[in-house]
């Protein structure tokens, strides 16, 4: 029997969610529904993957929770943050994702999650006009250290107050305004911290606080919007000195799995791709932040990076390297549209112009009627089990495995590394890292 070096998933997990809108309440009650018996957690990995473990006769397929030691959902415990009050109950019922027959059997335990006040700057979020925002004695907006300070405690208190043994925080709140990487600020732990105490307002930006809060909390941290937050050098540096895992950018919910899905048959198949245009209309709340030309700039480079790593104009330039303005590669264009009348139920247009034989042209168009939230639940999950797996593994720093459930994710590009966006190759990574934590050998056999 192999040797499996993970501590144990012993007492309770705290996941602490920043954001207490869609996805946030979506993914809570869905699990208090799952424990009770009442919903299936469907789309979850964690949940219902099986995987092969040995080869041959040794062959056999199991689920993650028989080959590591994961948290069990029982053992979850939720906290929030919000910019606005409202209870985890409320939150889920004006949301509208779920109908209030999947709400109300765990309405008790969802009045319970009340958001604590949230560290939030209306600049990156000018969209949002909550007043559950944490103040300084003079009723002001905090320092960006006085945050940290006051982030650090919140999940200081959480963790004694309802017993936990290990807390994890997640980030589903919405996207902040686009944070250009600046070397003089972001690449030393020491330059980063500096700036936080002279309250550099344009450098750091509040989710960058509760990163820095919950890794020097021992809470590994994971970034699910494509906020720049943990893409730092500096986070790194800090995420390898607290030894703790972190996790990002931007769930990979709806348009970029199947980007990063269906481009790879494009590559496989050797067909050229003169453009791709993906379009989505959007009504919930985050569809109102990305209304916000700074705040869609964020987004657009996340979305933009996928397909670029996948189809690369540099390999096969008779195949990707046509297309655009300068004719360097294909066109690659992405919008996103606020249209309330939609809520959560995202509409993702994908027109994609390929060629073939002697470059004649052909057309493919996806059309994806998706619900956002009921995608990104399950991610939520997931990502939140397997980073306090990797924390009770040893394993500390960038969490490459867990790119599958992203659409941006990070790799260390001051050596010149390249993000695996390709969606099997990320699974084969995701699936090597369960193996290895398990005390088995990793593979690249297609099962």
């Amino acid at each position: 029997m192999p040797q499996c070096n993970v501590k144990p998933a012993e007492g309770k997990l705290g996941i602490m969610v920043v954001g207490n809108g869609a996805v946030a309440t979506t993914f809570m009650t869905g699990v208090l529904m799952t424990r009770k018996g009442l919903a299936k957690p469907i789309g979850s990995m964690t949940q219902y993957d099986k995987m092969r473990i040995g080869k041959g006769a040794d062959k056999k397929y199991l689920h993650y929770k028989d080959i590591v030691p994961l948290a069990d959902l029982n053992d979850i415990v939720f906290g929030c943050w919000d910019v606005y009050p409202q209870n985890a109950y409320q939150s889920a019922m004006y949301a509208e994702v779920l109908k209030e027959k999947d709400i109300e059997p765990v309405r008790d335990e969802l009045e319970k999650i009340v958001p604590m006040k949230a560290a939030f700057d209306k600049n990156y979020a000018k969209r949002l006009d909550g007043d559950n925002v944490k103040t300084n004695d003079k009723g002001q907006m905090p320092t960006r250290w006085e945050m940290v300070e006051a982030l650090k405690q919140d999940i200081h208190d959480f963790k004694a107050k309802n017993q936990c043994a290990r807390i994890v925080v997640l980030w589903a709140a919405s996207t902040e305004i686009y944070v250009p990487v600046d070397e003089q600020v972001h690449y030393t732990l020491e330059a980063l911290e500096k700036a936080m105490k002279d309250d550099d307002r344009e450098h750091i930006a509040p989710s960058m606080c509760y990163a820095y809060a919950a890794l020097t909390e021992g809470a590994p941290f994971i970034m699910g919007a494509p906020n720049t937050t943990v893409d730092i050098p500096a986070m790194w540096e800090l995420a390898e000195k607290t030894k703790m895992p972190i996790a990002g950018k931007d769930f990979k919910t709806g348009q970029t799995l199947v980007k990063s899905g269906f481009s790879p048959i494009i590559g496989t198949r050797c067909l050229g791709l003169s453009g791709w245009f993906s379009t989505n209309i959007l009504g919930n709340r985050d569809g109102l932040v990305l209304d916000e030309p700074a705040n869609f700039r964020t987004k657009e480079v996340s979305k933009l990076s996928t397909l670029e790593t996948i189809l690369k104009p540099d390999v096969q330039p008779d195949l990707y390297g046509h297309g655009n303005d300068e004719d360097t590669q294909y066109y690659h264009k992405v919008r996103i549209n606020y249209y309330p009348p939609r809520n959560d139920n995202k509409e993702g247009w994908d027109n994609i112009d390929i060629f073939g034989w002697m470059g004649y042209p052909m057309q493919i168009k996806i059309n994806f009627l998706c619900r956002d939230s009921i995608l990104a639940a399950p991610l939520c999950l997931d990502l939140c089990l397997l980073s306090d797996l990797a924390a009770r593994a040893g394993r500390y720093g960038t969490q490459r495995f867990l790119s599958f459930f992203l659409k941006s994710p990070m790799h260390d590009y001051t050596k010149g590394e390249e993000a695996v966006n390709h969606l099997y190759q990320q699974y084969t990574m995701l699936k090597n890292a369960i193996r290895e934590m398990g005390g088995y050998e990793a593979d690249e056999e297609i099962d």
